[in-house]
């Protein structure tokens, strides 16, 4: 499991994201970078990483599940993802 504090850092990462989305977005339409460059950088949705909604994993992370493989294959030899079969020929 991740330490709770890059869980932490991540959330508030992604609320700065969602803050100054649009203000981004004008600023790069005027070609503004000086203003650009003054807004914070976790603003910036580069900087955002995908990380699993159970451990806060980085690494192995399935978008489609939001979940890091070890967790998927947990729960999917669980039964608690539906349409999800372990595979046997």
């Amino acid at each position: 499991m991740a330490r709770k504090s890059l869980i932490a850092r991540q959330k508030r990462r992604e609320r700065t994201v969602k803050q100054y989305a649009e203000l981004r977005k004008e600023l790069k339409a005027k070609g503004d970078y000086e203003a650009l460059q003054k807004l914070p950088r976790d603003s910036s949705a580069s900087r955002l990483n995908n990380r699993c909604n159970v451990t806060g994993r980085v690494r192995g992370y399935y978008r489609k599940f939001g979940m890091s493989r070890l967790v998927f294959r947990e729960m999917a030899l669980q039964g608690k993802i539906p349409g999800i079969v372990k595979s046997s020929w």
